[in-house]
């Protein structure tokens, strides 16, 4: 028998017993009785690649990275700053200076890493290392960009004793704080690092509530239960409640979705054409011979979805503002999203930055309503009436939207403008758009962190593509933005955030179309589950 025969014999084996539910028995904290494992199960249609948080750029690796590691601070539900490794911080008067004062009670995970095996207790020491790996150019990550630019040339990261850290910016940013909530922030140990080298991809060692059991890539990945994890509930009682989760790579999402009917998988997310009908009805509620099966879960998502404008492309017609604007009068939003989307979205009422951040209000930055009659006085003005005169325009589009831009065509088409469609592979679009050869695109924008300078980042034309795709320049947009960036007072920064939202508004570098939602399936034997809108599956106080 070869060597690669038996090891494939020997992870076959291994993932069997690790995830036949009957199997899981255990006897915990001392009771002679013994249960059966409560393992939650649920699949991701992308492939996990890679458990090193500074690698945690996609959806499927940060759920992955959420259960095994933990950051200086964390968010709750409704995406407010919460401790965690840290269980307080200060700031200084000038927005420069943050110490945090660790947990002393914070254990790595035990693995070979360290001597005998035994994970030790996490310090301050292990926060400078993590921070200062993600900033090492002789292996860039990802997640660099969170202190590019930011901190202070020297002692940005320092180790004041065991369990005082203190962090040094260059100029105040008031988003930092929501920055260090990201997975990229995660602490991991020096010791790990250098034993795995790159591998610490497929061997991660962290402080996390789920401690790394097995990753057959591309097939299933079992994380099991920290018994030494810090974090307690209301009651007392020890986290994390479930004592193993299991990610299975199903690529087909409606192959997915007949393994969660089954009752193979507890958990199942997103919405597809080929089966949306099977559980939402149009107005977006679960299918009443449902209701007793599973529940559904849905709350704003700090996703963006929108058409964008290159505004330097001198041979495009939308180089006209007035033309712009009618593109956003002449589409019915409401009736898209209940068409399409059996009602999963909100309407895009305002600017760009979405409903579900604590500085969103339509009130005092109003968005666009359907008024067909408005759009078709916008074209007279621009001296096209009825879009006699104005050339085709090209609207690039994959084929996971060409329904909704179809959709928009049609709507546009009966006030008289030629618009058409170009499919192009979702690779080659991003390219064109990073490159500026696409004048009319489809796209959209997920928050990177819960703050509306994630979203009007996009417009400051001092940054280049990405994320400014559409080169829009505006001198009061970037004065107000830079002001954002210096702002203390919490208020007032919001109120910079609307007016800059406004802006965008009036100018219309893009087509704003609506503010998504989180679709969440679950077998109604699920308690607990997470309901954020950065779409965070954290399933730490996840009961079964």
């Amino acid at each position: 028998m070869s060597i690669q025969f038996s090891r494939a014999l020997f992870t076959i084996g291994l993932l069997y017993l690790l995830l036949t539910p009957q199997l899981f028995l255990h006897c915990r904290n001392g009771d002679k009785k013994l249960e059966t494992r409560k393992s939650f199960r649920y699949n991701q249609h992308n492939p996990i690649t890679s458990l090193d948080p500074a690698f945690a750029r996609t959806q499927n690796n940060i759920w992955a990275v959420d259960c095994l590691f933990n950051s200086l601070v964390q968010l709750d539900d409704s995406l407010r700053i919460q401790p965690c490794i840290a269980q307080r911080w200060s700031i200084s008067p000038d927005g420069r200076t943050y110490r945090f004062f660790l947990r002393q009670d914070v254990f790595f995970h035990d693995d070979p890493a360290f001597p005998d095996g035994k994970g030790r207790r996490m310090v301050a020491a292990d926060v400078v290392f993590s921070f200062q790996r993600l900033l090492d150019e002789n292996w860039p990550k990802p997640g660099s960009w969170i202190f590019k630019g930011r901190i202070a040339s020297d002692s940005a990261f320092v180790a004041v004793n065991d369990s005082l850290f203190q962090l040094q910016l260059a100029t105040p940013f008031q988003p930092m704080l929501q920055i260090l909530t990201m997975q990229y922030a995660s602490i991991v140990p020096r010791e790990a690092c250098d034993y795995y080298g790159r591998e610490f991809r497929r061997h991660p060692v962290g402080t996390g509530p789920f401690q790394f059991k097995i990753w057959a890539e591309n097939q299933a990945l079992v994380v099991v239960r920290n018994e030494k994890y810090f974090e307690k509930d209301a009651a007392g009682n020890r986290l994390p409640y479930l004592d193993a989760v299991k990610t299975s790579f199903i690529t087909d999402r409606k192959t997915a979705f007949l393994e969660f009917k089954k009752g193979n998988l507890d958990y199942f997310f997103g919405l597809e054409s080929s089966y949306i009908n099977e559980l939402l009805t149009p107005d977006g509620e679960l299918q009443p011979a449902l209701a007793g099966q599973f529940v559904f879960l849905k709350n704003p998502y700090l996703n963006s979805e929108y058409l964008g404008i290159r505004l330097d492309s001198s041979t495009s017609p939308l180089q006209q503002k007035k033309i712009r604007q009618a593109l956003n009068y002449g589409i019915n939003r409401a009736q898209m999203l209940r068409v399409l989307r059996n009602n999963v979205g909100k309407p895009a009422s305002s600017g760009f930055a979405p409903i579900g951040l604590p500085s969103f209000n339509a009130v005092k930055a109003p968005g666009y309503r359907y008024d067909p009659a408005r759009a078709a006085q916008l074209l007279v003005e621009a001296g096209f009436p009825q879009g006699r005169g104005l050339p085709a325009i090209t609207l690039l589009c994959n084929a996971d939207y060409l329904d909704l831009c179809t959709y928009l065509t049609r709507q546009w088409n009966d006030l008289g403008l030629n618009i058409r469609i170009e499919m192009t592979e979702t690779a080659l679009l991003r390219q064109r758009m990073q490159n500026g050869q696409a004048p009319f695109f489809r796209a959209s924008w997920i928050a990177d962190y819960p703050d509306a300078e994630s979203f009007l980042t996009c417009f400051y034309s001092k940054n280049a593509t990405p994320p400014n795709y559409t080169h829009f320049s505006n001198a009061e947009f970037d004065r107000l933005y830079e002001a954002s960036l210096l702002a203390t007072e919490t208020e007032h920064r919001y109120e910079l955030y609307q007016a800059m939202d406004r802006i965008l508004v009036e100018e219309a570098p893009v087509v704003f179309l609506f503010y998504d939602e989180t679709a969440q399936f679950a077998s109604n034997q699920v308690q607990g589950l997470s309901r954020n809108a950065i779409n965070l599956l954290s399933l730490k106080r996840v009961r079964k």
